[in-house]
């Protein structure tokens, strides 16, 4: 991999950032870490032209590397504090996963397309992310051996909110996640007790689907 980060690049950045900014987003340590890590770095040679756009792109096998505010806006309701144990379900390009290292967690991803988990890996090493560990695994079971999780992260549409994940969740853990069929109502699960949990609701977004089973 020949991977440069010019001048441009991180003008583009800081652009984006702003174009975020405006959005609404007001985390700082979220947009500090977008403005920080190279995008560009995670898609195909043919998008890195627009790889700064606010916009979600084709990584293969039907999937997407997600619009910028969307990360943000989702991250920023994660709420991560530094050594939070995350487990984010839908690798994808890995750029998610690493925003969540980037600010300080430690990031457990699973991935159902063997095509995406191989190349986010190779990524990952390449670039010595060494806090983000890559699984192939069905999404909708999480990682009940690494639980409990701080903080979960579901990067896909699901049609209802599955139950493995809020069992992995720690007592004042939270579940961020799209539900919906057409649109997602992004939700914030936080668990508030062993059987209690408080459940807050956002704005709409489109995901691809949240599926079962591994690929």
């Amino acid at each position: 991999m020949n991977l440069r980060d010019t001048y441009r690049h991180k003008g583009l950045r800081r652009q984006l950032v702003e174009t975020i900014r405006k959005k609404g987003i007001q985390d700082e340590a979220v947009l500090l870490a977008i403005e920080s890590l190279p995008r560009h770095f995670f898609l195909e040679k043919a998008f890195e032209e627009w790889a700064y756009e606010d916009k979600a792109f084709p990584i293969g096998n039907e999937q997407t590397i997600s619009q910028p505010y969307t990360v943000a806006y989702q991250t920023s309701l994660l709420e991560i504090q530094k050594r939070d144990k995350v487990l984010e379900i839908g690798t994808g390009s890995a750029y998610q996963a690493s925003i969540l290292a980037v600010l300080g967690a430690r990031v457990y991803t699973l991935e159902r397309h063997e095509e995406l988990y191989l190349k986010a890996k190779k990524l990952l090493r390449f670039l010595k992310i060494d806090s983000v560990r890559c699984f192939h695994r069905d999404g909708y079971k999480g990682l009940p051996e690494h639980a409990p999780f701080q903080k979960i992260l579901v990067t896909a549409a699901a049609a209802e909110i599955p139950q493995t994940l809020l069992q992995q969740l720690d007592i004042n853990g939270k579940l961020v996640i799209p539900v919906g069929k057409n649109t997602q109502k992004m939700l914030r699960i936080t668990r508030t007790g062993e059987k209690k949990f408080e459940r807050e609701e956002f704005d709409n977004f489109r995901f691809v689907p949240f599926l079962k089973g591994l690929n």
